[in-house]
């Protein structure tokens, strides 16, 4: 490497230092307040690292929340929302980016508009349009089902939107190189647009899935079998009406809480670099 090159380097990596400390740190104190037992984390003047590690928290972490059945619940729910969501606007997206019809601007700006409201403004027609709903014994409120058709129908405007802005930029001559070769329009969708669209397929879905993950106005209303609850809800069930925190326990269940999504992130990160950059260069 040349001095230009690692002057370079060096300055790069001089002007994000700050940038990482300020996204680390958070995380850093969220790690040593879950090894720490409990007269450490109250103690002042506050320590930053544990003069012990109190392994036990997780595990009294993990029987006092029943960790293992939320995170089930966040898990089923996020993932289910997310396939749904990608199920239906793949092709609405599609038929936005490669079929002419009549009000398609229109369409696109109400989609815009719908994203401006916030789930707090409908918390309430959507417990009452569950709870009319019927569904097995009961109503479709505090099932896991509704809470997954709800997250799905919230973000689905937003995926239709992204993906029909990446659709946009796939060449429409491959598709049509396809039919003159004898395709038809599905088997050129399957083939040759489909691999080509994984990227943008990939960033909505992490996108999606962080949201369901993250989401805690919508299940807190329409759950409320401690069987059914997610993760936020469980996690904030340890320092909602509590006269004594145990914030060891808390940043435990807060730690672990983050680590799907960091696996998802590390999976799918390929996909979602070359989907950001998709269009950049035509």
């Amino acid at each position: 490497m040349s001095a230009r090159k690692l002057r370079r380097s060096v300055l790069a990596w001089g002007a994000l230092a700050p940038l990482v400390v300020v996204n680390l740190l958070p995380f850093a104190v969220m790690l040593s307040t879950a090894l720490k037992p409990h007269d450490e984390v109250i103690a002042y003047p506050p320590h930053w690292l544990p003069t012990r590690f109190a392994w036990h928290n997780f595990v009294d972490m993990w029987t006092t929340v029943d960790f293992g059945q939320a995170a089930f619940n966040s898990v089923l729910i996020s993932v289910s929302a997310t396939l749904l969501a990608l199920l239906i606007a793949v092709p609405a997206a599609y038929a936005m980016s490669r079929l002419p019809f009549r009000g398609r601007g229109a369409y696109r700006q109400f989609l815009l508009v719908t994203q401006m409201l916030s789930p707090v403004l409908l918390v309430l027609g959507l417990f009452r349009m569950a709870a009319a709903i019927p569904f097995g014994d009961g109503t479709m409120a505090d099932t896991r089902l509704g809470v997954i058709i709800v997250y799905a129908a919230y973000h689905l405007a937003f995926s239709v939107w992204m993906l029909s802005a990446y659709f946009s930029t796939i060449p429409a001559d491959l598709e049509e190189a396809a039919w003159i070769d004898g395709a038809t329009r599905a088997q050129a969708v399957r083939r040759i647009f489909l691999p080509l669209a994984l990227p943008a397929i990939a960033v909505t879905g992490i996108v999606t899935f962080v949201a369901g993950w993250n989401e805690f106005t919508v299940a807190l209303t329409l759950l409320r079998d401690p069987s059914r609850l997610t993760l936020p809800l469980r996690v904030v069930n340890l320092v909602a009406g509590r006269y004594s925190v145990e914030w060891n326990q808390v940043m435990a269940a807060t730690l672990l809480a983050t680590l799907p999504v960091a696996v998802v992130f590390a999976l799918l990160q390929r996909y979602m670099i070359q989907g950001l950059t998709l269009g950049a260069v035509k």
